[in-house]
């Protein structure tokens, strides 16, 4: 048995699990059969007049085979295309019955099986995972009282405020029709002229620039709810309430330059890094916070609380941690379970309401429609993945793909031959009730003067960010205007940008060639330091350190460095010029498990160099070589053995910042581990 199904008996079943189990099957051993059970005695050639002749109709096993290759692939979702998912659960700290009702949020301890997905949003399923991009995640919990989905982005604000926006941002952001260039990347013409002409654009574009468009990994992605819903208790009092995920491991980030090579190296790389650390036991973890505002207090701040592209300011609207997800459970079959299931927002429990954030009131309308056309069916909510836990009847009958089996012969109401059944439900027996909001005012085309505040927050995170932040979103500006073709566009984007820093649209116009812009910023001095991942929890668990090796190392001490890293979590690569063994001195053996070829520095987190001898020491040398100066170019920790000094040594050109020696150092292995907590160190030159 390989270590993942030992992990996956390990974990105790939920009831999801348990469901799903009926749909789960496996091939091996089993004769080869038609969908309707005729088992087939040849599966290699097609059946023919003759060994020369041609083909016959009657062939039902090639037709059957060939005709559902054909139909494998269903239309891929117009956005958040790319993306992977897995089980877990949800596991309530405290009770929130005195905001909610929401079953999940009633009981500490109480524990609610979930499924998940993470996605990019531009490029299409087969772009790569590490583009610069907004993602997102969505979380579909399988409660007692049906299905809830949650979806949330990567990022506090959204990109437009009105739904009636969304496609034409989407339009602007991905490939143009003539010739579906570029994917995977808001780089070009038709992007940067979509920002620099709907200026409500322009906050969650210098999001993406920063850091937090380019995440290490889906472990590391705090992501927020953006749209404004409704607690609503048993008392019928309704609270706003926007939901964030914090991953218990902090939030990290990719180098822009890491994130481009990673792309053409490992296309795959978070998904990979999501397979992998579940099958190894180091289970994801994602804390849920809310942010509360009474009804009373809507107009009390200088942001208006329904406004989708304005983030609610933590210092001022404290985030209280409500609970945690833990993934703890691989797919079994990335189409039935990652691309079919569907979230849509409208799905919530009695306890979760809606307010009158426009961009959500639009949402609540298209997310169905979109998935009925995309699964071929009304019925894609019978899907294994999609099926609530609790029973449901209902009258709706037939279309494509119908799996229930309902027997009786009345499907309306009111009815008399089944005493009126299905039946409504009460509040109290469960029933879900739609908050009595008030609701007056002209039927108009519009929206609220107190959204058109567009510079003020973006501002803010600006100021917010440190020195290290700022140079990277500068970087990615540059970069991504730089790509732009038209100079009225880059100008246009100039001339935008001085409203939120007036240094930082005068950089950018020198990096990309245009003229300095004329006026300055918003005059907003304001700091959150919840905005910057300075301030981010870091621990050396789950960190993936590469080992550069030859044969003729000191075992004893490897063995010993290698053991103290595994036991406090972190993950380890044994990177050598072939597959196979390296032995020591002491004839210790380590098995490689990648090489100088099939391995990169840039997919670690930190090296541990040891060296030794090679059949080839110019070539181990230089690829050795070429490992620690990119691991140091991107001030990653680098640990160095005894054997393995002559790889790196200080000179003018460097000052070795996170760079840990062996020799003479009782306290290696406590200092190599705390460097590599620290992940990166942004003084070194």
């Amino acid at each position: 048995m390989d270590k993942y199904s030992q992990n996956k008996k390990s974990v105790k079943k939920d009831a999801k699990q348990e469901q799903l189990d009926q749909y789960r099957k496996s091939n091996a051993g089993k004769p080869l059969a038609t969908q309707e059970g005729r088992k087939i005695s040849n599966d290699s050639e097609t059946l023919k007049a003759g060994v020369r002749g041609p083909s016959l109709h009657e062939d039902y096993w090639y037709l059957e085979k060939m005709s559902h290759f054909v139909h494998e692939e269903i239309p891929e979702r117009v956005v958040h295309a790319r993306g992977y998912g897995a089980y877990g659960e949800f596991e309530c700290y405290q009770s929130m019955e005195h905001v909610t009702e929401a079953c999940l949020f009633q009981e500490p301890g109480k524990k609610t099986p979930l499924a998940v997905r993470f996605s990019t949003v531009q490029g299409p399923k087969g772009s790569y995972d590490t583009a610069r991009d907004l993602r997102c995640l969505g979380v579909k919990f399988y409660t007692e009282q049906g299905n809830y989905d949650l979806t949330t982005i990567a990022m506090p604000v959204l990109i437009n405020q009105d739904p009636m926006k969304f496609p034409d941002a989407m339009h602007a952001y991905q490939s143009k029709q003539s010739d579906d260039i570029p994917t995977a990347t808001g780089a070009h013409d038709r992007f940067w002229d979509y920002v620099a002409n709907n200026p409500e654009a322009l906050h969650m574009v210098t999001w993406i620039m920063s850091d937090r468009g380019i995440i290490e990994n889906y472990r590391v992605m705090e992501s927020w709810s953006i749209n404004t819903y409704l607690f609503v208790n048993k008392k019928g009092v309704a609270t706003f309430v926007r939901f964030v995920w914090k991953p218990v491991l902090g939030v990290h980030s990719l180098l822009q330059d890491e994130a481009i090579k990673i792309g053409g190296i490992d296309p795959d790389f978070h998904r990979k890094d999501l397979r992998e650390a579940i099958d190894k036991g180091a289970f994801p973890e994602y804390e849920l916070g809310v942010q509360l505002i009474s009804m009373e207090d809507e107009f009390n701040f200088d942001f208006d609380v329904l406004d989708p592209a304005k983030f609610w300011p933590e210092e001022l609207v404290p985030v209280q941690l409500i609970g945690k997800m833990t993934l703890n459970r691989n797919i079994d079959n990335y189409f039935s379970e990652s691309e079919q299931i569907a979230f849509n927002p409208a799905n919530v429990v009695p306890g979760i309401g809606f307010s009158n954030d426009p961009v959500l009131q639009g949402r609540l309308i298209a997310y169905r429609d979109a998935q009925q056309h995309r699964l071929g069916s009304a019925n894609y909510l019978e899907l294994p993945v999609n099926k609530p836990l609790c029973p449901f009847h209902n009258n709706q009958r037939r279309g494509y793909m119908r799996m229930r089996i309902d027997e009786n012969e009345v499907n309306y109401r009111n009815n008399s031959l089944m005493g009126n059944t299905p039946h409504t439900s009460s509040p109290e027996e469960g029933g879900y009730v739609h908050y009595p909001t008030k609701v007056e005012g002209h039927v108009i085309r519009g929206r609220s003067e107190s959204f058109n505040d567009y510079f003020s927050q973006v501002r803010i995170f600006w100021n917010s960010l440190t020195p290290i932040e700022k140079q990277h979103t500068i970087e990615a500006f540059s970069y991504q205007l730089g790509k732009v073709k038209s100079e009225s566009v880059r100008e246009q984007n100039v001339d935008l940008i001085v409203n939120v820093d007036r240094e930082l649209a005068c950089i950018i116009a020198d990096n990309i060639g245009v003229r300095q812009p004329s006026g300055t910023n918003v005059p907003v001095d304001t700091v959150y330091p919840s905005l910057s991942q300075a301030n981010t929890p870091k621990y050396p668990y789950t960190q993936k350190v590469g080992v550069l090796i030859g044969d003729g190392f000191n075992g004893q001490e490897v063995m010993q460095v290698l053991n103290f890293l595994e036991s406090n979590g972190v993950f380890i690569d044994i990177i050598s010029e072939r597959l196979g063994n390296v032995t020591g001195t002491d004839g210790a053996q380590i098995k490689v498990n990648q090489t100088f070829i099939t391995g990169s520095p840039y997919l670690v987190d930190a090296l541990y160099v040891v060296g030794g001898t090679s059949k080839y020491p110019a070539k181990f040398m230089q690829d050795v070589s070429d490992f620690v100066h990119n691991a140091y170019k991107h001030y990653k920790p680098i640990g160095v053995g005894t054997s393995g000094q002559s790889f790196i040594q200080q000179s003018q050109n460097n000052n070795l910042e996170g760079v840990v020696f062996a020799a003479n150092n009782p306290n290696f292995n406590q200092d190599f581990l705390n460097a590599i907590t620290q992940q990166r160190f942004w003084s070194r030159t």
